[in-house]
């Protein structure tokens, strides 16, 4: 949590819209964005750094998510699903998201690491 904002992720594997053969492992992740200070603050930016299981990095900075930047009072939250696309079974996502208090501060809400995983299966 940073500043009374907190973020939390779900993540899943999407097997009919990956290609292992062609190493395309295809990921949607849930986001739950949370006021749970005393202060308004508004989504603006995002930053994430992808890390596949070859220690391959992708850095993605954008304004907002999924076309929103979402104001969030005390008390409301605020839950979207993106996807990613990875070329091996697993990796990790983290990043920040960049808020603006009402009064015009700025600073940067924490998403700590999570896994995209491909699910073991027993034969």
């Amino acid at each position: 949590m940073t500043r009374g904002i907190r973020v939390t992720v779900r993540s899943q594997f999407l097997p009919d819209r990956s290609q292992p053969a062609r190493k395309s492992f295809v990921f949607a992740y849930t986001v739950t964005i949370q006021n749970e200070g005393e202060e308004t603050a508004q989504l603006r930016t995002r930053h994430w750094v992808i890390t596949d299981a070859n220690g391959k990095v992708e850095e993605v900075r954008g304004d907002g998510v999924v076309g929103a930047q979402p104001v969030l009072r005390p008390g409301q939250s605020f839950e979207y699903t993106s996807g990613c696309a990875l070329e091996t079974p697993h990796g990790t996502m983290e990043g920040s998201y960049q808020m603006v208090t009402a009064r015009g501060e700025r600073f940067d809400a924490a998403i700590a690491p999570f896994s995209l995983a491909v699910p073991l299966r027993l034969n």
